[in-house]
């Protein structure tokens, strides 16, 4: 059976910390996938603000998302501080590609928690369609 591989970037220009909370941790005594999503989505919520954008407002536009891909490597614990790192790519003419890097520090080791990578589409809420991506948009996540 063929699993999913993320190639992430090079480069990393934003990271966030973000504590495990005692509803991340399911029946295993560990972080679940969905608290691993949500962990995610927390992230790119701090990078789109460090941008000064939000979801709904990228440069005059909302976003939605397209595609989760993402790749479990360690397990997460009530307690863990993750550090996130987010980078945009593959930038489209309607959208781009955010991936994310999970880490935890664990006996003095950065320990890779999971990688993550999230299709995010340019879209107009009122009129429910894919709109083109500002241009204001493009060049700051080029940069960042």
């Amino acid at each position: 059976m063929a699993r999913i591989k993320i190639e992430l970037p090079a480069t990393f220009h934003f990271s966030c910390s973000v504590p495990v909370r005692i509803t991340d941790i399911n029946y295993g005594g560990h972080a679940g996938n969905d608290a691993i999503l949500s962990i995610i989505h927390e992230a790119r919520m701090q990078y789109l603000h460090h941008l000064g954008y939000t979801e709904m407002n990228l440069a005059g536009t909302g976003m939605i998302m397209a595609d989760v891909a993402i790749e479990f490597k360690s397990e997460l614990f009530y307690g863990d501080t993750v550090t996130a790192s987010v980078v945009a790519g593959d930038i489209s003419k309607i959208g781009f590609d955010l991936f994310y890097k999970l880490e935890k520090q664990e006996n003095a080791v950065q320990k890779t928690v999971a990688l993550a990578k999230t299709g995010m589409i340019c879209f107009d809420y009122e009129k429910k369609k894919i709109v083109p991506m500002p241009e204001e948009a493009r060049l700051k996540l080029t940069a960042h």
